[in-house]
């Protein structure tokens, strides 16, 4: 039975849940005037079946007599009396327990619309202020109860925006102060970017001077080797002077086009790879021998054309064999080489060393395997830009017996 009438409760509720409260009370007060009606409707049936049981045992005891008839007469006329009688009583009695019962639900709900009203108007009035709702207005116990909880959600709620509006004081001195700090902190930043730019200008500017000056003393250091060269016989000191001004000549290159690359243009030009690398061995054929090394060159053809900007191939061989020269060991033999691979033409350098551990590190800036080796180490950084830039492969391969840098040129026409 429970199920049952949980079952209508819960269909009632699931069917009437945007219901109003006036809608409710309407719904209610018929349902009490329909139940009234039919609690009279039931006890007139009843009544009336009475009356109609006692007149019919009136009329089974008639008999012929007059006197008899005439009183029989006389009784069904009470009887019918007396069911008019009961009617309206009935009616009457109906009706009022109907005003009674509809009196007291009225009471009733009104103190609970009273009691809801209070609640809706607390809620309205405390989403925009902070204000407690008095019990002692209130007259159901169940809502008093739930007044205590409401006013303490507020206290609640009251602590907590207090708490939040300090946090966010504080947050916003915070704010303040960490911009003002990255303020000084960007201006001081902005300051050093200007010392530094002006440092690097100045000393790109000493440097570009330092490279032109250089320049002349290198030429005339060279110029006058050669002719001491072809009046007098070359001495061993003579051709360790010889070496170090072409290492410098190396070096002072490599400055120039490091100084220079970003505000010169370098074009390119059909070069003979064959022809090119050959020179370049032979001035640095001096070196190798005071090394006591000596170069080997082999070319699968005699013409390897490339398109390519002359400087910058300059530094790429020079950089390879000024390198080759310093890490292989004495009394070796340095192994230059050109051979065609299919539309590519590689330029190879081979060599006896020591293995180099981290293939990859040493075409970073500054980078040496052996901190003994003198040197800048920029050379095979400035290798790595420039065959980036004119997208030549790069392979090195190095173990105990050899070490051997390729780089793959595009060949001319492919």
């Amino acid at each position: 039975m429970n199920n049952f009438f949980n079952s209508i409760y819960t269909y009632i509720l699931h069917k009437s849940n945007t219901i109003t409260i006036q809608q409710a009370n309407i719904f209610t007060t018929l349902f009490i005037f329909i139940f009234t009606i039919l609690f009279a409707y039931l006890l007139i049936t009843e009544n009336y079946h009475d009356y109609e049981r006692a007149l019919y045992s009136n009329e089974k005891s008639l008999d012929t007599n007059i006197s008899q008839t005439i009183y029989h007469a006389d009784r069904e006329k009470k009887l019918k009396t007396l069911l008019i009688k009961n009617t309206i009583a009935i009616v009457t009695l109906a009706f009022i327990l109907f005003g009674i019962m509809l009196g007291f639900y009225k009471i009733f709900n009104t103190l609970l619309q009273r009691d809801m009203q209070a609640f809706l108007d607390f809620f309205k009035e405390t989403a925009h202020s902070e204000q407690v709702l008095n019990p002692n207005v209130i007259f159901f116990k169940e809502f008093k109860t739930m007044v205590s909880y409401a006013n303490s959600m507020v206290d609640t709620i009251s602590e907590k925006k207090r708490d939040l509006e300090e946090l966010n004081l504080k947050l916003e001195d915070k704010v303040k102060e960490k911009t003002a700090n990255l303020q000084e902190t960007n201006a001081n930043l902005v300051k050093e970017k200007e010392l530094r730019d002006n440092i690097l200008q100045a000393q790109k500017e000493f440097l570009r001077h330092t490279i032109h000056e250089t320049n002349t003393p290198l030429s005339v250091i060279l110029t006058s080797i050669d002719l001491l060269s072809m009046n007098n016989k070359k001495d061993r000191h003579l051709s360790k002077i010889e070496a170090a001004t072409k290492n410098i000549f190396n070096i002072y290159d490599d400055l120039s086009y490091l100084v220079k690359k970003d505000q010169v243009e370098y074009p390119r030009i059909t070069v003979d790879l064959d022809l090119f690398l050959k020179s370049r061995i032979d001035f640095f054929s001096e070196v190798a021998q005071l090394s006591k090394l000596e170069f080997v060159y082999t070319s699968s053809q005699s013409q390897t054309f490339i398109y390519f900007n002359e400087t910058k191939l300059q530094r790429v061989i020079d950089n390879t064999l000024t390198n080759a020269i310093k890490y292989t060991l004495a009394n070796e033999k340095i192994y230059i080489g050109i051979s065609v691979m299919g539309s590519f033409v590689e330029l190879s350098a081979g060599s006896k060393s020591k293995e180099i551990k981290d293939t990859d590190k040493i075409f970073d800036a500054y980078y040496r395997e052996e901190e003994h080796i003198e040197g800048f180490g920029i050379g095979l950084r400035l290798v790595k830009s420039i065959c980036e830039e004119e997208n030549v492969k790069i392979y090195v391969d190095s173990s105990d017996e050899k070490t051997t840098f390729r780089y793959r040129f595009k060949m001319m026409g492919e």
